[in-house]
Parts: structure tokens; C-alpha cells; sequence
């Protein structure tokens, strides 16, 4: 099935295009490995400013400007960590809700949100992915939809809404391509969360933000505040 260990040593075995993994269906430390390996780029494309404003048109806008106010407001402007994976944030919280596996607390597995780090470890790997790596290991298909990625942080639980078959072909794409990455931002705004008109109202005023922030955010665009960060990139 597309949704246990199995199906993800086959895939990070057709990416290396060699056998490195026997196909199992056990996750351990070589699958944990591997997987990290699959997702580093250091040399990932570029969006280019053609391509960039053709995604201002297809949100209806007439440039890049609130494009950009997003991206620094979401990951600071940039969708790659040092160590050439794209960025993400684990979220422990819906692992637990989304797991079918028996729901034991972990560092990756807990009913409350939290535990998020800036910490890499001494791989230089981002805690996030660590996180996530041993959770692909537990409950693939849980913990590929837990992870916000790339430079908008769009839910993995998304691929489909997004034109993927699968999660780990969203991150895949999220790792290779910044285009990649910027399509996620469209295909959220116009059919998952409807918030075109919302962000074409995106202003220097923070007011003008709330309804974006609110519907791309949550709640807890008012905690981290977020109408104050997009206004102050515009």
C-alpha cells in the first residue's frame, strides 16, 4: 500500500535510483538515513521573476509585493534549511490526531502542540526533520500530512488540493523547486482556504491583514502576530 514503510523505502530507492534499502516494511536507522538523504538539494531551481509574477496573476494581483510579505512573514523569505532540506515544521499534534497506529507519547507524538526547536543536531539536521524522520518510520502516511513545508508552510495533509497522489511527492517537489514551493501558496489560497479576495486586501495596514492571517493562520495568527508581520513587509 502507498502508505507504509514499505512504499517509502520503494520510493527512496527509485529516487536514488538504486536498491540502497531492502524493501521490508521495517522502519530503522538505514530507512531514517536514507530518507534524510532523499529530501537534500543544495542546488534546487530557482523561481524566476517570469515565473513569479505568473503566480501573482494567477492569485489576481498586479505584482509580487504581497507574495514576498507572506514568504518573510512564514519562513523569513527563505524554503531551504543550511543543510539543503526544505524547510518544515513538525507538528506533534496532528501526528497524534492522524496516527492509526497506537498513540504513545514521543518527541513526535503528542495529543498538545509544542515542541518546536530551532536546534539541529549534530548532523546539522533540523530538528523538524529528525522529528519527522523517525515518525515516517512509525506512521508514514500521519507523518507526512503533519509537516508544514516550504517557504509558505502549506500542511502536507494538502497534497491533494495541491495536485499531488501523495504527500512525499508534495515534499519531493518542495525540495527540488522553488516554483514548487510558490504553486503550494496558490493551490492553498484558491482551493483550500478561498482567501483570494483576503489576500488581495493585504495592505501596510495591519487591519487589512486580519482576514488573511486569520484564514491562513488560524486563532494563532493573533499570538505570533501576524497581521503586524505581513503589514510590515508590504
Amino acid at each position: 500500500m502507498n502508505n507504509d514503510i514499505a512504499f517509502i523505502q520503494q520510493f527512496i530507492n527509485e529516487k536514488a535510483g538504486t536498491d540502497i534499502l531492502i524493501i521490508d516494511g521495517v522502519g530503522g536507522p538505514r530507512t531514517r538515513e536514507a530518507f534524510l538523504n532523499t529530501f537534500v538539494c543544495k542546488d534546487a531551481v530557482a523561481i524566476t521573476q517570469q515565473e513569479l509574477n505568473s503566480v501573482a496573476k494567477e492569485l489576481g494581483d498586479t505584482d509580487t509585493k504581497r507574495i514576498n510579505a507572506v514568504a518573510k512573514t512564514e519562513s523569513n523569505g527563505s524554503g531551504w534549511f543550511n543543510s539543503g532540506h526544505p524547510k518544515i515544521l513538525f507538528e506533534r499534534h496532528l501526528f497524534w490526531k492522524q496516527t492509526k497506529n497506537p498513540k504513545i507519547i514521543r518527541s513526535y507524538s503528542n495529543p498538545t502542540a509544542g515542541g518546536y526547536s530551532l536546534d539541529y543536531n549534530k548532523n546539522g539536521i533540523a530538528d523538524s526533520w529528525e522529528k519527522l524522520s523517525y515518525a515516517v518510520c512509525d506512521d508514514p502516511m500521519a507523518a507526512l500530512m503533519s509537516i508544514s513545508i516550504g517557504k509558505f508552510q502549506v500542511l502536507g495533509k494538502y497534497f491533494y488540493e495541491c495536485g499531488y497522489k501523495h504527500p512525499i511527492d508534495m515534499l519531493y517537489d518542495a525540495s527540488r523547486s522553488e516554483y514548487s514551493q510558490y504553486m503550494l501558496l496558490v493551490n492553498y489560497i484558491l482551493k483550500v482556504a478561498n482567501l483570494k479576495s483576503a489576500f488581495l486586501k493585504i495592505s501596510k495596514n495591519p487591519d487589512d491583514c486580519i482576514a488573511f492571517a486569520t484564514g491562513y493562520n488560524g486563532k494563532g495568527f493573533r499570538k505570533f502576530k501576524k497581521k503586524k508581520k505581513i503589514a510590515s513587509f508590504m
